[in-house]
């Protein structure tokens, strides 16, 4: 009886084992493919994300006697953008539709004479930015793409001695070696999304940047030196023209050459090239000059200023944003700042543009204008400045104007001071910046196109850029 009553319940309980046995099975092979799914979606998810995009797969340097040559590999034919930067000189490219591959180093440390830093990054979601602090100064320098070759796409900069190429011949790495793989464990490059400015006006009209997660700084562990190999120097010339250049390196091939270490591409800002402009996280005020019942000055065929001094504002607006800026227009639209409108006095509506300014505590305050004189013959970009104001205010008049000369090629008519009232009432430093002449036929038609606007807006970019770098 003791053993008929006992065996029963020993089976019953030897069940109970394998199922507890089956069950913790079951979940072990649960924890294991659940990951694997999520790995498997978030890798599909990355591939739509840049499908059709261009792949950034290497960055080669190498030196000569007169020059070092860095050359940037992508997967297909790429466009980029190139701006300059001071203290210290920086060139800068933006390379558009592209997505930097893990295997390439974020930091590069040369052993030049002519560069001293070479830093790439992934800037936002559609952009690679090539960032290089050099010695030689604005003529040293070129940046061309390269036809032909085994790299469906390439972006050439040369610094050094460029006045006699003809003995600045560098050869480069075989390109089909396949670069050493990074060092730099899982760190990846995070990046910001393109912001598109809303047009509808708010009270304090601010346009930022999603505030940015820290970034593991990359390692700074010296690159390889390159062997030699293929000689790219060759009859390779400068595209035309400046600005965006398209790197026409022939034919797409269609192979994707994508690398299986794929980025991780979040809606953050790597704060190591963020903060290569010194914006990120700037607080600034831009006014655009008359508006609504006071066009301003009007050009010889009917250009009101009004209209020209917003849509450099908006575009400023723009660069400034993408730069990590937050940024408080006085306005959006065509109308007056103050609530009192058409029936404000003009030192209401003044003070109306310092207060936004004021009340949001910005860093500093760009006013934009257009000059106008009763001789058609006068031209030039102006900077102005508080008279009693501070040193600051100077340094960033000068450094705006100057940024204004550079890229829409005006005559300099110096940085002055004045008891304009909106640099005058600003709690921060602030400059006037009198763009161009509007009474000018010239200058009017400039300011007037989709291209002055743009490089106008650049050059007030190029200045803030300056002054806080």
């Amino acid at each position: 009886m003791a053993l008929g009553s006992h065996g029963p319940r020993h089976v019953h309980g030897m069940g109970r084992n394998l199922m507890k046995r089956i069950l913790f099975l079951l979940s072990v092979i649960a924890v294991m493919v659940l990951p694997m799914a999520g790995v498997s979606a978030a890798a599909s998810d990355f591939s739509e994300r840049v499908s059709g995009m261009a792949e950034i797969t290497a960055v080669r340097v190498n030196s000569g006697s007169d020059k070092i040559r860095i050359v940037v590999d992508a997967s297909k034919p790429v466009r980029y953008t190139t701006m300059t930067l001071k203290n210290p000189d920086r060139v800068i490219v933006d390379i558009q539709g592209a997505w930097l591959s893990a295997k390439v180093k974020r930091e590069i440390s040369v052993s030049s004479r002519f560069v001293n830093d070479i830093r790439i990054g992934q800037f936002n979601k559609n952009t690679v930015r090539l960032v290089v602090e050099n010695k030689v100064g604005s003529s040293n320098y070129k940046i061309f793409p390269l036809k032909g070759g085994t790299v469906p796409g390439r972006v050439v900069l040369d610094f050094g001695n460029l006045s006699d190429s003809s003995k600045a011949v560098i050869a480069v790495p075989d390109v089909q070696k396949k670069p050493t793989p990074s060092t730099q464990g899982t760190t990846s490059p995070v990046t910001q999304p393109s912001v598109k400015p809303s047009d509808s006006p708010s009270s304090s009209n601010a346009t930022s940047a999603p505030a940015a997660k820290p970034a593991t700084k990359p390692g700074s562990k010296p690159a390889a030196k390159p062997s030699a190999g293929e000689d790219i120097d060759g009859p390779a010339k400068d595209a035309a023209g400046t600005g965006t250049q398209t790197a026409d390196a022939g034919k797409d091939t269609g192979s994707s050459n994508q690398s299986n270490a794929q980025p991780v591409i979040t809606d953050d800002t790597d704060a190591d090239i963020a903060a290569l402009t010194g914006l990120k996280g700037r607080k600034i005020t831009i006014d655009p000059g008359h508006g609504g019942n006071d066009s301003g000055a009007i050009g010889p065929t009917g250009v009101m200023e009004k209209s020209v001094t917003l849509r450099i504002a908006n575009e400023l607006r723009r660069l400034l944003v993408a730069e990590g800026a937050t940024v408080y227009m006085t306005r959006t639209t065509d109308t007056e700042v103050s609530p009192k409108g058409a029936n404000a006095s003009d030192i209401e509506e003044l003070q109306a543009r310092c207060d936004v300014a004021n009340n949001a505590k910005s860093d500093i305050f760009i006013s934009i204008h257009m000059d106008s004189f009763s001789s058609s013959a006068a031209k030039g970009t102006t900077g102005y400045y508080y008279s009693l104001g501070s040193q600051r205010s100077r340094d960033l008049a000068d450094k705006v104007r100057q940024g204004v000369i550079d890229q829409i090629g005006t005559q300099s008519r110096g940085t002055q001071s004045s008891n304009f009232y909106v640099v005058k009432h600003t709690d921060m430093p602030a400059t006037l910046v009198e763009v161009a002449f509007i009474s000018n036929p010239q200058e009017e038609q400039l300011l007037n196109s989709e291209e002055g606007i743009q490089k106008a807006a650049q050059g007030i970019a190029d200045g803030i850029a300056d002054y806080f770098g």
